[in-house]
């Protein structure tokens, strides 16, 4: 696994925290958190929703080695990897809410993107530019020879 944030916490403490914060997002589709934590629960439920869009046994072993509850493997495997089979990374959304009473911490909501009742709309998707047939070389050399400006011959007389 990849280096996460400690949070203050010790390893057990951490990892159950998030395996549940991460079952939790799959479940309900957006929690409330500290902004640290949801910043370290993006980073996991999006390494999940990949895994539910490869769809492989391989993939729902691991996913469910880590995420709590069949009900959240099944929402992992079919609604999810459905809604976002088409995009390339990139499920969640962070929004910085309030500041917490008690302690003053920085909270924010967590949630998938592109779903209804979100809290802001996703962006539309950026097309990728039409990919052209690569040129030869002889053609592309040909091409650069007549864009690039002429040289200017400098004249070696005596101006007097």
């Amino acid at each position: 696994m990849t280096k996460l944030r400690k949070l203050n916490r010790p390893t057990g403490h951490r990892m159950s925290m998030l395996r549940t914060m991460v079952s939790q997002l799959v479940k309900h589709e957006r929690i409330e958190t500290t902004v640290a934590k949801a910043k370290e629960v993006r980073r996991l439920a999006d390494n999940m929703v990949q895994l539910g869009k490869d769809g492989t046994l391989c993939a729902a072993r691991r996913a469910a080695a880590f995420v709590r509850g069949d009900d959240v493997i099944h929402k992992l495997f079919t609604e999810l990897a459905y809604r976002y089979k088409d995009r390339a990374g990139g499920y969640t959304r962070v929004l910085r809410t309030r500041i917490r009473v008690g302690d003053a911490a920085p909270m924010a909501y967590i949630e998938f993107i592109d779903r209804e009742n979100e809290l802001r709309q996703s962006k539309p998707a950026v097309p990728q530019p039409a990919q052209r047939p690569p040129l030869d070389p002889w053609t592309r050399s040909q091409l650069s020879r007549s864009f690039a400006s002429p040289k200017e011959v400098k004249s070696f007389e005596a101006e007097d």
